[in-house]
């Protein structure tokens, strides 16, 4: 079967993140976290593309999360991967009630959620051997939650692009990251997927990065390029103009300065000066 166009942009993209990133070697056993949506299904999907290009580079793997939500089916998610024979293992664990138990009404699910997921994986991949988690973030992922973080917690920050853990046992890689979700929503509906909708975080209407996603989306109405010029900020950080101590000594920034020669000073006093305004 051919290449459509879109599948073309989305493998080029996912082929540059890797390459700029690093994120594959040779002999990598790499860990595909498929949760039931678009996005991890085409970054499985395509991944799965690469290796083979790739004559069995590296190892590929998919690994669901069965969290015990209400609705939950995974019959046909099962029967796909059977078909395209990936080698996968779904593992049940009900995070589920344990959300609905300690997160307050009226508050949203996601974090405890992400929390409980991301100890699941980690402990699967390594208990099973896999040195790479690939997860299915995107580029509207990343810019989303720049600003989320900037606005609602006041820290710059993001997702990168290929992380060690805090605990320096895993590698996680993001080769979508280059991806625009635009493009991947209309490559799933082509492929016709078998989504498993999340009933858990879905529920909640007026979600922070809901906010954020149509504010980016506002934005990119009166000038296109914002997207794209929010993912390229985040590899553009100029330390120098921010306020982080942390990165700028402020405090002893005078001891770092260049003494000019005397002379060259009086020059410089006796230049006409420029009119400002």
């Amino acid at each position: 079967m051919p290449k459509s166009k879109i599948e073309k942009k989305l493998l080029h993209y996912i082929g540059k993140a890797i390459s700029d990133y690093n994120m594959i070697q040779r002999g990598d056993r790499v860990m595909i976290c498929l949760s039931g949506g678009k996005d991890s299904f085409t970054l499985l999907t395509l991944l799965n593309k690469l290796r083979i290009r790739s004559h069995n580079k590296f190892e590929l793997f998919s690994y669901t999360l069965d969290q015990s939500q209400p609705g939950w089916d995974d019959s046909a998610l099962r029967a796909w991967l059977a078909e395209k024979q990936i080698p996968h293992f779904v593992d049940t664990q009900d995070t589920y009630s344990i959300v609905i138990d300690k997160v307050q009404a009226g508050k949203t699910y996601c974090s405890m959620c992400s929390r409980l997921r991301r100890g699941n994986i980690y402990r699967y991949a390594g208990d099973n051997g896999f040195n790479k988690i690939a997860l299915g973030h995107h580029r509207d992922d990343l810019i989303e939650s720049t600003l989320m973080s900037m606005l609602y917690s006041g820290e710059t920050r993001s997702m990168p692009p290929k992380l060690l853990t805090d605990s320096k046992r895993h590698i996680v890689i993001r080769p979508l990251a280059f991806c625009q979700e635009q493009d991947i929503a209309a490559y799933a509906e082509a492929q016709q997927f078998p989504i498993i909708p999340c009933n858990l975080c879905g529920s909640q209407e007026n979600m922070t990065r809901a906010k954020v996603k149509q504010l980016i989306s506002d934005l990119a109405a009166d000038n296109p390029n914002v997207p794209s010029n929010l993912l390229n900020a985040l590899g553009n950080v100029q330390l120098s103009q921010m306020l982080d101590s942390r990165h700028q000594d402020f405090v002893n920034l005078e001891s770092q300065m260049v003494r000019d020669d005397p002379c060259a000073a009086v020059d410089e006093e006796a230049a006409p000066q420029q009119q400002v305004g």
